[in-house]
Protein backbone atom coordinates (compact mmCIF):
# COMPACT_ATOMS: atom_id res chain seq x y z
CA UNK A 1 0.00 0.00 0.00
CA UNK A 2 1.31 3.15 -1.34
CA UNK A 3 0.02 6.33 0.60
CA UNK A 4 -0.29 8.03 -2.61
CA UNK A 5 -2.48 5.66 -4.14
CA UNK A 6 -4.62 5.65 -1.26
CA UNK A 7 -4.99 9.54 -1.64
CA UNK A 8 -5.87 9.37 -5.10
CA UNK A 9 -8.55 6.26 -4.59
CA UNK A 10 -10.19 8.28 -1.54
CA UNK A 11 -10.01 10.79 -3.54
CA UNK A 12 -11.73 9.66 -6.96
CA UNK A 13 -14.57 7.81 -4.79
CA UNK A 14 -15.12 10.88 -2.83
CA UNK A 15 -15.77 13.20 -6.56
CA UNK A 16 -18.04 10.21 -7.36
CA UNK A 17 -20.68 10.00 -4.51
CA UNK A 18 -20.06 13.36 -3.93
CA UNK A 19 -21.85 13.17 -0.12
CA UNK A 20 -21.39 17.21 0.00
CA UNK A 21 -23.69 17.65 -3.31
CA UNK A 22 -26.48 15.34 -1.87
CA UNK A 23 -27.03 17.40 1.21
CA UNK A 24 -29.87 18.51 -0.65
CA UNK A 25 -31.33 15.51 -1.17
CA UNK A 26 -31.04 14.13 2.24
CA UNK A 27 -32.63 17.55 3.30
CA UNK A 28 -35.22 17.66 0.85
CA UNK A 29 -36.06 13.61 2.14
CA UNK A 30 -35.90 14.68 5.69
CA UNK A 31 -38.15 17.51 4.73
CA UNK A 32 -40.79 15.18 3.85
CA UNK A 33 -40.61 12.85 7.06
CA UNK A 34 -38.52 10.43 5.75
CA UNK A 35 -36.10 8.68 8.02
CA UNK A 36 -32.69 7.97 7.72
CA UNK A 37 -30.72 6.13 9.73
CA UNK A 38 -27.43 7.40 9.43
CA UNK A 39 -25.35 3.81 10.67
CA UNK A 40 -27.65 1.68 8.50
CA UNK A 41 -27.36 3.38 5.51
CA UNK A 42 -23.10 3.38 5.73
CA UNK A 43 -23.36 -0.04 6.50
CA UNK A 44 -25.28 -1.02 3.70
CA UNK A 45 -23.51 1.47 0.92
CA UNK A 46 -20.11 -0.16 2.46
CA UNK A 47 -21.49 -4.06 1.92
CA UNK A 48 -22.38 -3.04 -1.99
CA UNK A 49 -19.49 -1.04 -2.05
CA UNK A 50 -17.28 -4.04 -1.20
CA UNK A 51 -19.00 -6.88 -2.96
CA UNK A 52 -18.71 -5.05 -5.73
CA UNK A 53 -14.79 -4.63 -5.39
CA UNK A 54 -14.53 -7.88 -5.09
CA UNK A 55 -17.27 -9.58 -7.21
CA UNK A 56 -18.94 -6.75 -9.16
CA UNK A 57 -18.41 -7.92 -12.84
CA UNK A 58 -19.55 -11.38 -11.42
CA UNK A 59 -22.26 -10.60 -9.83
CA UNK A 60 -23.88 -8.45 -13.06
CA UNK A 61 -23.01 -11.09 -15.22
CA UNK A 62 -25.26 -13.76 -12.83
CA UNK A 63 -27.60 -11.81 -14.01
CA UNK A 64 -27.17 -11.36 -17.48
CA UNK A 65 -26.19 -7.81 -16.92
CA UNK A 66 -23.11 -5.64 -17.98
CA UNK A 67 -21.88 -2.88 -16.37
CA UNK A 68 -23.04 -0.14 -19.24
CA UNK A 69 -26.54 -0.94 -18.85
CA UNK A 70 -26.70 -1.02 -15.11
CA UNK A 71 -24.71 2.77 -15.23
CA UNK A 72 -27.84 3.02 -17.17
CA UNK A 73 -30.21 2.30 -15.04
CA UNK A 74 -28.42 3.95 -12.31
CA UNK A 75 -28.67 7.08 -14.49
CA UNK A 76 -32.38 7.04 -15.09
CA UNK A 77 -32.74 6.76 -11.24
CA UNK A 78 -30.45 10.05 -10.64
CA UNK A 79 -32.41 11.66 -13.16
CA UNK A 80 -35.64 11.26 -11.32
CA UNK A 81 -34.44 12.51 -8.19
CA UNK A 82 -32.80 15.20 -9.96
CA UNK A 83 -36.19 15.66 -11.48
CA UNK A 84 -38.09 15.32 -8.07
CA UNK A 85 -35.52 18.46 -6.47
CA UNK A 86 -36.58 20.78 -9.46
CA UNK A 87 -39.61 20.62 -9.64
CA UNK A 88 -40.89 19.99 -6.25
CA UNK A 89 -42.87 16.98 -6.60
CA UNK A 90 -42.69 13.32 -5.63
CA UNK A 91 -41.56 10.40 -8.01
CA UNK A 92 -41.21 7.89 -5.71
CA UNK A 93 -43.49 6.87 -3.09
CA UNK A 94 -42.70 4.27 -0.07
CA UNK A 95 -44.90 1.78 0.75
CA UNK A 96 -47.31 2.74 3.71
CA UNK A 97 -45.78 0.87 6.15
CA UNK A 98 -42.10 2.58 6.13
CA UNK A 99 -40.48 6.18 6.57
CA UNK A 100 -37.39 4.98 5.76
CA UNK A 101 -34.71 6.25 3.18
CA UNK A 102 -31.69 4.29 4.62
CA UNK A 103 -30.95 2.00 1.61
CA UNK A 104 -33.28 3.46 -1.27
CA UNK A 105 -32.17 5.98 -2.33
CA UNK A 106 -29.46 7.35 0.50
CA UNK A 107 -27.47 3.67 0.28
CA UNK A 108 -28.15 3.12 -3.51
CA UNK A 109 -28.27 4.78 -5.48
CA UNK A 110 -27.00 8.08 -4.15
CA UNK A 111 -24.12 7.02 -1.92
CA UNK A 112 -23.44 3.22 -3.49
CA UNK A 113 -24.85 3.36 -7.29
CA UNK A 114 -24.12 2.88 -10.62
CA UNK A 115 -21.38 6.15 -11.03
CA UNK A 116 -19.33 4.57 -7.86
CA UNK A 117 -19.98 0.78 -8.76
CA UNK A 118 -18.41 1.82 -12.65
CA UNK A 119 -15.62 3.46 -10.93
CA UNK A 120 -14.50 0.76 -8.18
CA UNK A 121 -14.57 -1.91 -11.00
CA UNK A 122 -12.45 0.59 -13.03
CA UNK A 123 -9.80 1.38 -10.03
CA UNK A 124 -8.87 -2.47 -9.99
CA UNK A 125 -7.64 -1.78 -13.00
CA UNK A 126 -5.12 0.84 -11.81
CA UNK A 127 -4.70 0.28 -7.99
CA UNK A 128 -4.31 -2.57 -5.62
CA UNK A 129 -7.69 -4.28 -4.14
CA UNK A 130 -6.13 -3.00 -0.02
CA UNK A 131 -6.28 0.65 -1.49
CA UNK A 132 -9.51 0.73 -2.86
CA UNK A 133 -10.70 -1.13 0.56
CA UNK A 134 -9.22 1.62 2.41
CA UNK A 135 -10.48 4.29 0.24
CA UNK A 136 -14.22 2.65 0.98
CA UNK A 137 -13.43 2.88 4.00
CA UNK A 138 -12.45 6.47 4.80
CA UNK A 139 -15.31 7.80 2.53
CA UNK A 140 -18.37 5.38 4.46
CA UNK A 141 -16.97 7.26 7.27
CA UNK A 142 -17.18 10.53 6.06
CA UNK A 143 -20.39 9.62 4.63
CA UNK A 144 -21.50 8.47 8.18
CA UNK A 145 -20.64 12.08 9.64
CA UNK A 146 -22.62 13.58 6.87
CA UNK A 147 -25.73 11.89 7.30
CA UNK A 148 -25.72 12.13 10.67
CA UNK A 149 -25.13 15.88 10.84
CA UNK A 150 -27.49 16.62 8.23
CA UNK A 151 -29.77 18.25 10.36
CA UNK A 152 -27.39 20.68 12.00
CA UNK A 153 -26.66 21.51 8.11
CA UNK A 154 -29.88 22.13 7.61
CA UNK A 155 -30.33 24.28 10.35
CA UNK A 156 -27.30 26.59 9.29
CA UNK A 157 -28.91 26.41 5.57
CA UNK A 158 -32.23 28.05 6.58
CA UNK A 159 -35.32 27.77 4.66
CA UNK A 160 -34.24 29.67 1.77
CA UNK A 161 -30.74 28.26 1.44
CA UNK A 162 -31.45 24.79 1.39
CA UNK A 163 -34.19 25.34 -1.10
CA UNK A 164 -31.59 27.04 -3.33
CA UNK A 165 -28.86 24.20 -2.78
CA UNK A 166 -31.87 21.63 -3.33
CA UNK A 167 -32.61 23.50 -6.68
CA UNK A 168 -28.71 23.95 -8.39
CA UNK A 169 -27.76 19.95 -6.90
CA UNK A 170 -30.86 18.48 -8.89
CA UNK A 171 -29.69 20.60 -11.86
CA UNK A 172 -26.19 19.33 -11.45
CA UNK A 173 -27.78 15.82 -10.76
CA UNK A 174 -29.80 15.81 -13.79
CA UNK A 175 -26.21 16.55 -15.67
CA UNK A 176 -24.48 13.63 -14.33
CA UNK A 177 -27.14 11.72 -14.66
CA UNK A 178 -27.72 12.72 -18.61
CA UNK A 179 -23.90 12.35 -19.08
CA UNK A 180 -23.67 8.77 -17.17
CA UNK A 181 -26.72 7.99 -19.45
CA UNK A 182 -24.74 9.29 -22.74
CA UNK A 183 -21.44 8.02 -22.02
CA UNK A 184 -22.88 4.25 -21.01
CA UNK A 185 -25.84 4.13 -23.75
CA UNK A 186 -23.22 4.31 -26.50
CA UNK A 187 -21.03 1.94 -24.71
CA UNK A 188 -24.33 -0.49 -25.02
CA UNK A 189 -25.18 0.11 -28.11
CA UNK A 190 -21.62 -0.73 -29.30
CA UNK A 191 -21.68 -4.28 -27.97
CA UNK A 192 -19.21 -3.78 -25.33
Amino acid sequence: MVLKDLFAVSLILFSVIDIMGNIPIIIDMKKKGIEIESGKASIVALLLMTAFLYGGASILKLFGVDVSSFAVAGALIIFLIGLEMILGIRIFHDPPDTRSGSIVPIAFPLIAGAGTMTTIIALKAKYSVVDIQLGIVLNILLVFLVLRSSTWISKKLGDGGAMILRKVFGIILLSIAIKLFKENFVLMANGH
